[in-house]
């Protein structure tokens, strides 16, 4: 299950534990700086960081937030998804 929180999106198991997340926090009003993506080790090379970053960044898409990108796999993980490029600022 994912769930979008105050400066991240997380994905949980059925318990509530915590197996990835995307970490954002915002740098101004609608601006957020995508710095940290981690998948527990049970569960890496099975897309759950694809995943976990698809759901955030389509919910900056619905709503108004533009991105700035420090996480080392965000940035590679953005050259694979191109459809969000209009989200992303360099400043």
């Amino acid at each position: 299950m994912f769930k979008v929180e105050e400066n991240r999106t997380i994905y949980l198991d059925d318990k509530g534990n915590i197996l990835g997340e995307v970490d954002y926090p915002y740098i101004s009003s609608n601006v957020v700086d995508v710095n940290h993506t981690f998948v527990d080790i049970s569960l890496r090379g099975k897309g759950i960081a694809n995943l976990l970053l698809t759901h955030a960044f389509n919910y900056f898409r619905e709503n108004n937030i533009k991105v700035k990108v420090s996480c080392s796999y965000a940035i590679k993980w953005l050259d694979n998804n191109r459809e969000y490029q209009d989200l992303i600022i360099t400043n």
